[in-house]
């Protein structure tokens, strides 16, 4: 049995425990505090990181880490990172500026980019249609960045699984990195 890690990253509220919490085997474990930015309209917030587990039909498990979300945290990104097979990050399509958020979380990880596949999950598409998913491919398109995006509902195991499984495939075809 092989163990591996995979990172969840993007903004506040973006899904990441969620995302973990959704197909994890056992409860996540959280460092969730009282959010003090009220404006975001969430009462708690990551400050740590999330953990969950998750076991694959071969019997190797992987490590699920969920990253805090705001920028004041982006030193936690990088210990977080290391050692990672793989990132996945999402996106809230409902903020006022989700291509904006994209950038940030491509920006805070170009370095690891350039050696870890990726995935990008949107949420939030179905009720915020507006930015499209051409929109996100065109930012990743004029960074010469080839990612896998897609629309996906965090709280659903068979998209956060499909996200896993779209990061394991770019790692058996050895499809990512420059």
């Amino acid at each position: 049995m092989n163990e591996y890690k995979i990172l969840f990253t993007g903004t506040m509220g973006a899904g990441k425990t969620t995302a973990i919490g959704s197909v994890s085997e056992a409860a996540p474990i959280v460092t969730d505090v009282a959010n003090t930015d009220l404006s975001l309209g969430k009462e708690r917030t990551t400050v740590g990181l999330d953990f969950g587990l998750l076991t694959l039909a071969s019997g190797d498990r992987i490590r699920l880490f969920g990253t805090p979300g705001q920028q004041r945290f982006d030193f936690l990104w990088k210990i977080l990172a290391k050692s990672a097979i793989g990132l996945i990050i999402l996106v809230d399509n409902s903020r006022s500026d989700p291509l904006a958020d994209l950038v940030v979380y491509l920006d805070g990880f170009a370095e690891d980019l350039s050696v870890l596949p990726c995935a990008i999950g949107i949420g939030r598409l179905d009720t915020h249609p507006v930015p499209t998913l051409e929109d996100y491919i065109d930012i990743l398109a004029n960074r010469n960045q080839l990612v896998p995006i897609m629309s996906v509902d965090v709280r659903r195991r068979e998209d956060v699984v499909l996200l896993i499984d779209t990061l394991l495939a770019q790692l058996e075809a050895n499809t990512f990195g420059a």
